[in-house]
């Protein structure tokens, strides 16, 4: 069988170097079907992978996404785990096909709900969305990025830290909270305080590293309870620190909650937008119930996997560029 399968491949291989693209694409669709009504998923696995490999290198990228599609459809009915095999073949697939081809994010998404299937994780398998959301981040499309990233590994925060941080260079030193709120926020919703904490402490070094030369103003703060760096031009900078280390520590409490986020009301009303994360955040963490309730996590995997848009970060797909619009908050509508 195994001599079978390769003489199938290399004919096909041969088929795809001699421009015949199209004519190899349909037969790598039918020799594909017969193996899997045959119940034999691995070879069709095999021949999808190697065609939509060949295709892809040849620049036909349509046919190969639309093959990358269907090895998903075969990992997804045959329940074919997540393991570092299966996702290999995904990496190497998903690395040849470029921003601009449509079917890309088809595959990115159909792979998420495939690891969310055939994995121990209910929200998808952290190493794919890491790799999915740093090729987003590598295209400049913050907006697809963050919500993969947010759901990644521990390496995930660095590359979405750094990707806030770039696209916050690019505009008013004011808005600092406004990217940092993007992940510290989120994380928190998503109940990853790890993160929340090593993305505003990367964000802030960053901040401090671009600022050496006094342009903005800082203060050390060394206390029994708060060892940080405060800048005092940036309050909300400084709530999103004081908010960590509220929920970090957890001895605040909600009236030590409801007294920080009272210090800085007018401001909050003043950028809108962090309301409801905020009430999430509180009835969390700080056991202050809020009459209306939202998933953030339900919300962000219905818009990962093509559902109405919800809790994920910001709005639609847009690259990341000079003179970008300002981002609003991490909003739950």
């Amino acid at each position: 069988m195994a001599s079978r399968i390769d003489k199938t491949i290399a004919r096909l291989k041969q088929r795809i170097e001699e421009g015949q693209h199209y004519e190899a694409h349909q037969q790598l669709r039918v020799v594909s079907a017969r193996y899997i009504k045959s119940n034999n998923p691995q070879s069709a696995i095999d021949i999808l992978f190697s065609g939509a490999q060949s295709l892809l290198q040849a620049s036909q990228f349509a046919s190969g996404g639309d093959l990358t599609l269907s090895l998903l459809e075969v990992y997804t009915n045959h329940s074919i785990p997540c393991d570092p095999t299966s996702k290999a073949r995904l990496y190497t697939l998903l690395s040849l096909i470029p921003a601009e081809e449509p079917t890309r994010k088809k595959i990115i998404n159909a792979a998420v709900l495939w690891s969310s299937k055939c994995s121990d994780y209910e929200a998808g398998d952290p190493e794919l969305h890491h790799f999915a959301g740093s090729l987003y981040a590598k295209d400049h499309e913050p907006y697809d990025a963050e919500k993969h990233l947010l759901l990644g590994t521990k390496d995930s925060c660095v590359v979405l830290t750094n990707l806030l941080y770039t696209w916050y260079a690019q505009d008013q030193p004011s808005t600092a909270a406004l990217y940092a709120s993007r992940s510290v926020l989120c994380y928190l919703l998503i109940g990853n305080v790890r993160e929340a904490n090593a993305s505003l402490d990367l964000f802030t070094s960053r901040l401090l590293e671009d600022n050496k030369g006094g342009q903005l103003a800082v203060q050390s703060v060394e206390t029994s309870a708060l060892d940080a760096r405060v800048f005092p031009a940036l309050p909300l900078l400084n709530f999103l620190r004081l908010l960590c280390l509220a929920v970090t520590r957890g001895r605040a409490g909600a009236e030590g909650y409801r007294s920080l986020r009272a210090h800085y009301q007018a401001l909050l009303q003043e950028v809108g937008g962090w309301d409801e994360a905020l009430e999430q955040i509180a009835e969390m963490y700080f056991g202050i119930q809020v009459p209306r309730q939202r998933n953030f996590m339900a919300d962000m995997m219905s818009s990962l996997f093509g559902g109405p848009p919800g809790g994920a970060p910001g709005g639609g797909s847009k690259r990341l560029q000079v003179g970008a619009p300002k981002p609003v908050a991490p909003e739950l509508d």
